[in-house]
């Protein structure tokens, strides 16, 4: 008989929590009690934070009959290094914790998933059972295709958004949060949300989005929202300044695409006042009025940034904002400060030019053989003069002024913001959204997302939620690498593998031991900030 008993420490008023279970005790004959501490309250969260006895006990896989880890029943050898990284690394960020506190049924088959999501690279869940059988992981046992189907329609969207309350308590309040979506296309024709679309991987068929919010100096994600394939970007930004809102972060820092620019948005997150840094089209008029003022010295060596290779300029400018009264419906007009950053990369704008010389190639080469592409024609138009007569066939003159047109603003790319007046610390921030595109590599590639392979909504739900779990494991090894500068001598796998051929040997009626480790494997963990399993 096993209970649950909560006991207060009078000195510190800290609240433990005791495992309690009652056995009969043969030699003496006569009815015993033991109690276990598997943690204390966590006076925030109401969670359980696990003791280190707990954690060691979950990792010989149960209760001892005295102190230390539990006998093993039976011989065997098991693959143990790479999940003890993960271990290790879910405890470190509040990964374990917060699922433990949301899914207490179904915590440790949600981290086995994830955990074989990350070393068996785009393999289906069919294969589990044969990754389970050889590796220590936090379920210990098999999860059969059928089991698994149920263990996605069982997350609930209430525990997924305690989750992602959870971790960004832990980790949103000081940094900028990187935002972007990408689209994922599907064969199914029984989710709702799937729909034709502006597809990102050119695929020509209908797709859900996925908009994912990371943080900028922890590199890790926070939160993903699943929405209709036929929602442009521009207009996902009502929805995901109304979730960062749920998610109560406090002050809110936001990096955005160009694709997310539209003066409704900029005046939300003005009323909102939440910072943002977001990169804007070089055609829109008060962006263009400005590279027309500074082209001419621009590339100068006053304005040259050493650090970034390019040349940078800021102007303070005003953003006519305007806001609706909630009550009255009357339109409120007013001026907020902006920054505008400008800056030109020569190297960028050799490139640009290079591609816009090929195309036009390949209009000429179209035009001469008589073999139009019907995408092709508006260029034709814009660039050329184009003449057919009988006799001489097709001629055509490149149009000089509207070729010069298109090349003046290679190499300019332009950034505002209302928050970042310098040009090169807000470069330095944007650029950190590169990570956002990792992670959706990530999940796409790495995670086996590229197409959706569930029929129900449910399980679509909760198989994605499990690839985002893998992700923040993911997102934290690839910082510490970038960190530690390991990626020039190991790929991501590379590092996994290595790692993932330390082995724990379990012997009948001993407690179980690591096999040897070797001064790069222990090289590899002290990167990662984890101690050896050794």
């Amino acid at each position: 008989m096993t209970s649950i008993v909560h006991l207060k420490n009078k000195k510190t008023g800290a609240v433990y929590v005791y495992e309690s279970e009652g056995y009969w005790d043969k030699e003496k004959q006569q009815a015993r009690n033991r109690r276990i501490c598997i943690g204390k309250i966590d006076p925030e969260t109401g969670g359980i934070i696990p003791s280190k006895r707990m954690l060691e006990m979950e990792e010989g896989g149960g209760y001892p009959a005295s102190r230390g880890r539990k006998p093993s029943l039976e011989c065997k050898r098991l693959f143990c290094g790479a999940t003890h990284l993960f271990d290790r690394i879910g405890e470190r960020i509040g990964v374990t914790e917060d699922l433990r506190h949301c899914f207490p049924e179904t915590w440790r088959q949600i981290l086995s998933v994830a955990y074989y999501l990350i070393l068996e690279d785009r393999n289906p869940m069919s294969r589990f059972p044969k990754w389970a059988a050889t590796h220590v992981h936090p379920y210990g046992k098999d999860l059969p295709s059928q089991r698994s189907s149920e263990l996605f329609g069982s997350i609930s969207e209430d525990a997924k958004q305690r989750f992602f309350q959870l971790q960004a308590m832990r980790r949103m309040e000081n940094e900028y949060l990187a935002y972007d979506t990408t689209s994922i296309s599907s064969f199914s024709k029984s989710l709702k949300q799937v729909r034709w679309g502006l597809n990102k991987e050119h695929d020509h068929l209908p797709q859900i989005n996925l908009a994912m919010i990371c943080g900028e100096s922890s590199r890790l994600p926070v939160y993903f929202r699943k929405l209709p394939g036929n929602i442009a970007d521009v207009t996902t930004v009502f929805k995901i300044l109304a979730d960062i809102d749920f998610l109560k972060t406090g002050k809110v820092k936001l990096v955005m695409d160009r694709g997310f620019y539209s003066r409704g948005n900029i005046d939300e997150m003005y009323r909102k006042h939440y910072k943002f840094v977001m990169s804007v089209r070089k055609s829109l008029k008060f962006v263009a009025e400005r590279i027309d003022e500074v082209r001419r010295d621009m590339a100068s060596r006053k304005h040259y940034v050493s650090r970034l290779g390019l040349y940078s300029r800021s102007f303070r400018i005003g953003w006519d904002y305007t806001e609706t009264k909630a009550r009255s419906g009357e339109p409120v007009n007013g001026t907020r400060r902006m920054y505008l950053h400008l800056y030109y990369n020569d190297q960028r704008a050799t490139d640009d030019k290079i591609a816009f010389n090929r195309y036009l190639d390949t209009l000429e080469a179209e035009l001469a053989s008589g073999e139009r592409d019907p995408e092709h024609e508006k260029g034709y138009a814009r660039y050329y003069g184009v003449t057919e007569t009988p006799v001489r066939g097709v001629s055509f003159i490149p149009k000089e002024e509207a070729i010069a047109e298109t090349e003046k603003d290679y190499g300019y790319f332009a950034l505002i913001s209302n928050g970042v007046k310098d040009p090169v610390e807000a470069l330095e921030i944007y650029r950190a959204k590169d990570l956002i595109e990792k992670a959706f590599g990530n999940i796409k590639e790495r995670l086996n997302l590229r197409r959706t392979s569930v029929s129900s909504e449910e399980n679509l739900e909760g198989k994605i939620f499990v690839q985002f779990v893998a992700l923040i494991f993911l997102s934290y090894i690839q910082k510490a690498m970038s960190e530690h500068d390991l990626f020039k001598q190991h790929t991501l796998q590379e590092l996994l593998d290595e790692l993932d051929i330390v082995e724990r040997f379990d012997q009948t009626g001993k407690r179980h031991h690591i096999g040897e480790i070797t001064k790069k494997q222990m090289h590899l963990y002290e990167c990662m900030g984890v101690k050896s399993p050794a």
